[in-house]
C-alpha cells in the first residue's frame, strides 16, 4: 500500500492517517514482536506503544517511504527495553520448547522451528525475522538495528546457519 493518500499538513486527517498505517503494519508489526518477546499479550502491548509514538511522531515524518523501517525500528527498541525490564526483574529465560506454546499464539511456525528460534538471541531471531519472513533488504535492516549491512549480513548468516543445525539436530533427535 503506497501512503499517496497521507495528509501533508499534521491536523488534515490526521486520524485517517493512523488509521492507514495500523491497517497497513499491524499485524505486521506485532508477528514481529511476538518473535522477539514470545509473548502474545506483551507483543499487543509493545505494538500498541509502536502506534501510540506513530501517532505522537507522525507530523515529523516526511518521508512517506521510511514509515516502515521506522515503525520497525521504534517495536524493536520497545522489544528490547520490555527484555531488559525482563532481565532486571528476574524474569527473563530461555523458554524450553515445552513451554513455547504457553500462550497459543505461534503465527504457523512449528514446534521444531520455535525451538531452534528459541536458540538465537532476540536480536537474532527479529533478524532472521525481517529477512526471512518481511523480506527486508539490508538497507532497511540498517535503518532499524544502527548495524552496518555486512555486520548485518554476517549476523544474519551465522543465525541462519545455527538456526539449520538446530533444525538438523532436531530432525535426528526426533526421527
Amino acid at each position: 500500500m503506497e501512503f499517496d493518500n497521507l495528509s501533508d499538513t499534521p491536523h488534515d486527517n490526521h486520524d485517517s492517517d493512523l488509521e492507514n498505517i495500523v491497517k497497513e503494519y499491524g499485524s505486521s508489526i506485532v508477528k514481529y514482536c511476538y518473535n522477539l518477546l514470545w509473548d502474545y499479550h506483551e507483543a499487543q502491548d509493545a505494538a500498541q506503544e509502536v502506534f501510540l509514538a506513530a501517532m505522537i511522531k507522525m507530523a515529523g515524518l516526511r518521508d512517506r517511504a521510511a514509515y516502515k523501517t521506522w515503525l520497525y525500528r521504534v517495536a524493536h527498541n520497545i522489544c528490547m527495553d520490555i527484555l531488559r525490564r525482563r532481565k532486571r526483574a528476574g524474569l527473563f529465560q530461555k523458554r524450553e520448547s515445552a513451554d513455547i506454546h504457553v500462550d497459543n499464539y505461534d503465527f504457523g511456525i512449528s514446534r521444531e522451528l520455535q525451538a531452534a528460534l528459541n536458540t538465537l538471541s532476540p536480536i537474532d531471531r527479529a533478524l532472521v525475522y525481517n529477512r526471512a519472513v518481511d523480506e527486508m533488504d539490508y538497507a532497511e535492516l540498517e535503518e532499524i538495528y544502527g548495524m552496518k549491512s555486512t555486520a548485518l549480513r554476517k549476523r544474519y548468516e551465522r543465525a541462519r546457519k545455527k538456526l539449520e543445525e538446530e533444525l538438523r539436530k532436531g530432525a535426528a533427535h526426533n526421527g
